[in-house]
């Protein structure tokens, strides 16, 4: 993977900063490994990849909050339209954390808040007033429910038009019911891009054979590691990690 992400153009922070992508679209997938290395390869030409003193494939960690019922997750598994999640995320190469809040309307746009998380003397209110002003929940009664760690290379398109993230290395840690899960096969890759304007790498998926799939890290790493959960939505999308032989 190290080699295949060399053969890229870097594109630095402080360039992307002026990747404006106004009228936003996102689109996931999911694949396997062998399939990453051959889109990386037929990408190289047309992509930029983001390079921050020499790493091109950070790590992250994030911990997702709920209620003692799980009352986000179970608003996913039951269809509702409008829902949110609370995590903190974690940028472990840059050292940067970060409270996030992320809004799903009934129309299916995503809108995401956060506030930095700064020296532990920081008072806990200020973060409170935080999620009181963009959740839904109360704050007091959140638990950690689960935790996942994995790895990200982000590239973007030279005519500046899409963004694209691809996660690797996904792992699992419940922490209500301690169990853990690996899913060292399963890459999620997130298109965000300008409207409907061409995309490069979507004609390479379609050669590939990667087609468009739902995946909610929180919900599926929930439905995976809670046998407790009513998880008859995500049914489908576990049928297909067992048939692509990822669990």
């Amino acid at each position: 993977m190290k080699e295949l992400l060399k053969g890229f153009d870097p594109i630095t922070l402080e360039q992307m900063k002026g990747i404006k992508l106004m009228n936003r679209t996102d689109t996931k997938f999911i694949t396997t490994i062998d399939r990453l290395e051959e889109l990386l390869l037929k990408a190289q030409s047309q992509y930029w990849a983001q390079d921050i003193d020499g790493d091109r494939n950070m790590p992250y960690f994030t911990r997702y909050f709920d209620t003692p019922e799980c009352a986000m997750y179970v608003s996913h598994q039951n269809g509702k339209k409008t829902r949110q999640k609370v995590r903190v995320r974690s940028y472990l190469s840059s050292e940067l954390a970060f409270i996030e809040v992320k809004n799903k309307n009934n129309h299916g746009r995503t809108k995401k808040k956060r506030i930095a998380i700064e020296h532990k003397d920081v008072e806990q209110d200020v973060y409170n007033e935080f999620l009181c002003q963009h959740l839904s929940y109360d704050p007091e009664i959140l638990l950690g429910q689960i935790e996942n760690q994995f790895n990200r290379i982000t590239l973007v398109n030279k005519q500046k038009t899409e963004r694209l993230t691809i996660d690797t290395g996904l792992k699992f840690k419940n922490l209500v019911t301690k169990n853990e899960l690996g899913l060292e096969r399963l890459v999620i890759i997130e298109l965000k891009r300008d409207g409907n304007v061409y995309s490069p790498i979507r004609d390479i998926m379609r050669d590939l054979h990667i087609h468009p799939q739902g995946f909610s890290k929180y919900c599926m790493g929930m439905a995976l590691t809670n046998e407790s959960l009513k998880r008859n939505r995500f049914k489908e999308r576990l049928m297909l990690l067992e048939k692509m032989r990822i669990i």
